[in-house]
């Protein structure tokens, strides 16, 4: 039964494993449940405590539908970047209303069931060279090592070197630092759950060291009516929608391939060519959650890079996917204990994680130029400009451009080519 819903494999994995897992990329991404609520009340008529309850359940119905539908571990809900997009540039840095936006994440949406069914998302995929992949990875390691390490202070802005290093003596860079001895001598002694354990313990030593707040533990959810369904068809043909919505799918999509490579890559979920299995399938999950979260009343959601953390405690099936999904429904009513984890525990997993993602850059031909320069530019690129599809688009360009002047033109396909000058034309008009 386990593998008709799921496609669980008893060879490859166990029941605990893929729960412990589907537990660990929840509270590795449930910092959304506080994020969301917090952005969006910056907009009139967007209540926080509709946006909570929106944001959870649109995370259930991606989640449901990765597990059922996609069949594999990863898990979604409205995405970071995306969010920030809807409110600080369509909302109040053009001016639009919410309705418009939303409206313009339902087309997003709709459009990508389309290009999942006609199979577009995955020829994009495939058009994306074996070294590229293997860099995904590797970038989207540093990412989230890089989200980690910024959201517990270990790393902080300065305006004269835009990093630097936090105050790590004390507050939540000292929890995230002791968090990350203790969930390293785990995992390094292969403690089961090492993963899921070092984010609860590292989350109990801050209790007196003053960073874990008790928030309590049982809150009613607040409806979703006041922001269900609430959109402005007779924007629908207008030049501004055209824009918001062609960007929202440049974003999405890229996030979405590179999350959805990088970790696939790393959980080896490929076959020989590095293909990866049942991609249609996440596709179509990603675009029906989308779908439905624009209905609920939340930005694009996607599948989130942390489900990676999962897949490193174990995580092979849509069994992860759904654990992810049950975890959500108990954060509706549970809500003031989960977010009382703080960021600070949550950020030595991702700082593992990342280290484990780093793994695939063992299998690019860094003495082959023309491949390594591309897959540099991919990697780096991730984190220093905070976002995946950055690190995508760079990167492709950077490959078609590199093999053109070195001669390889059998090595670029006509799809890299129609890519490459799209990606350059997104860059200099949006």
């Amino acid at each position: 039964m386990l593998k008709k819903l799921f496609g669980f494999d008893p060879a490859q994995t166990t029941i605990r494993k893929e729960i412990l897992a589907g537990i660990t990329t929840f509270l590795t991404m449930s910092y959304i449940l506080a994020v969301n609520p917090s952005m969006f009340s910056l907009l009139d008529g967007m209540s926080g405590g509709a946006v909570f309850t929106a944001t959870a359940l649109a995370a259930v119905v991606g989640c449901l539908a990765m597990a059922f539908w996609g069949k594999l571990p990863f898990g979604l809900a409205p995405g970071m970047g995306l969010n920030a997009f809807f409110v600080y540039s369509v909302c109040l840095g053009m001016g639009y209303s919410w309705q418009f936006a939303l409206t313009a994440v339902l087309l997003e949406g709709l459009i990508f069931i389309i290009l999942t069914i006609t199979n577009v998302r995955e020829a994009i995929v495939d058009a994306i060279p074996l070294s590229l992949r293997n860099a995904i990875g590797a970038g989207i390691g540093l990412f989230i090592a890089f989200i980690g390490l910024s959201s517990a202070g270990v790393v902080v802005h300065n305006d004269s070197t835009l990093v630097a290093l936090g105050d790590i003596t004390s507050g939540s860079a000292l929890l995230a630092m002791i968090g990350l001895v203790i969930t390293g001598f785990m995992y390094a002694r292969n403690i089961p759950g090492a993963i899921l354990v070092g984010i609860l313990v590292t989350m109990v030593i801050g209790i007196p060291m003053g960073v874990t707040e008790y928030k309590g533990v049982l809150s009613q959810p607040e409806s979703v009516a006041p922001i269900f369904c609430q959109f402005e068809f007779e924007n629908i043909f207008t030049l501004d929608m055209l824009v918001v919505v062609f960007t929202f799918l440049f974003i999405d999509m890229f996030d979405t391939v590179g999350t959805l490579v990088g970790v696939c890559i790393k959980a080896k979920m490929v076959d020989q060519k590095g293909n990866i299995y049942r991609l249609k399938q996440a596709f179509m999950a990603d675009a029906i959650a989308t779908t439905v979260g624009a209905m609920l009343g939340t930005s694009t959601t996607t599948t989130y890079v942390e489900s990676a953390a999962g897949v490193a405690q174990g995580g092979r099936s849509g069994l992860t996917a759904f654990s992810v999904a049950m975890c959500f429904v108990v954060a509706l009513f549970f809500s003031p204990l989960f977010l009382s984890i703080p960021s600070a525990a949550t950020a030595p997993a991702l700082i593992i994680v990342g280290l484990l993602m780093v793994e695939p850059i063992i299998n690019i031909s860094w003495d082959d130029f023309s491949e390594s320069i591309p897959a540099f530019v991919c990697m780096i690129m991730m984190p220093l400009t905070y976002s995946i599809s950055n690190g995508i688009l760079l990167g492709m360009i950077a490959y078609v451009l590199m093999n053109m002047i070195c001669g390889n033109f059998r090595k670029i396909t006509p799809a890299m080519y129609i890519m490459a000058i799209l990606f350059i034309l997104k860059f200099i008009f949006i």
